[in-house]
């Protein structure tokens, strides 16, 4: 008797010893993304992916992150989900006024997204002009994808002949093991040295200090 009385209570022992356990296993899975992290996954431009790989399940906490903290990093997520609908309701206006806010802060990814947008005319109007300064900007912070869109601009006649060689100098420094990225590369070089005289291009391909 006496044992029959025990088994339920050690039963709702081992309950409440293993679901705490199961919940932080829960937890750890879809542990909201450290900065570098997303930095990482924006650079990929996989950061949409993940946020579904993970069930949509941190969209409040990257809310919070982007519009009460205003991390650019979770701008540029938080705007990138509205506008392509990704677990959140469809807002375009919304989403491309957090990736402007992110541009603000001086985050690459957001300054390149932005004049990639500019270019295109995707959200918005084309707009050649703000393309270029979009563009000039992210690429002078490093982003080789703004490097390459800066330079297919300036070689399509866009611009100022004036930033052919600092455009030529980000290109000629550029690093990228993708062999169509370089295969790019070497193609908008020979472009742009068309369109400058040799001194020019020879001190653009001076080591940078």
């Amino acid at each position: 008797m006496k044992s029959a009385m025990l088994l339920p209570v050690f039963l709702l022992v081992s309950a409440l010893i293993t679901v705490p356990a199961a919940n932080a296993q829960q937890v750890d899975a879809v542990q909201l993304y450290s900065q570098d992290e997303l930095l990482d996954l924006i650079k990929t431009n996989s950061h949409l992916r993940r946020v579904r790989a993970d069930d949509c399940q941190l969209v409040q906490d990257i809310e919070a992150r982007a519009d009460i903290m205003r991390l650019p990093a979770y701008q540029f997520l938080y705007g990138d989900m509205l506008a392509y609908a990704v677990c959140v309701p469809r807002n375009v206006e919304r989403g491309w006024d957090l990736m402007l806010q992110a541009a603000a802060q001086g985050l690459p990814e957001a300054l390149e997204q932005v004049g990639r947008y500019y270019h295109i005319g995707r959200f918005v109007q084309v707009d050649i002009d703000k393309a270029l300064v979009y563009l000039h900007e992210a690429a002078a912070m490093g982003n080789l994808n703004a490097k390459l869109r800066y330079a297919q601009l300036l070689v399509d006649g866009h611009g100022s002949p004036v930033d052919f060689e600092q455009s030529y100098r980000w290109l000629h420094h550029a690093i990228s093991a993708d062999q169509g990225t370089h295969a790019r590369i070497q193609q908008l070089l020979q472009q742009l040295a068309k369109k400058m005289p040799e001194r020019v291009v020879a001190s653009a391909r001076r080591p940078v200090r």
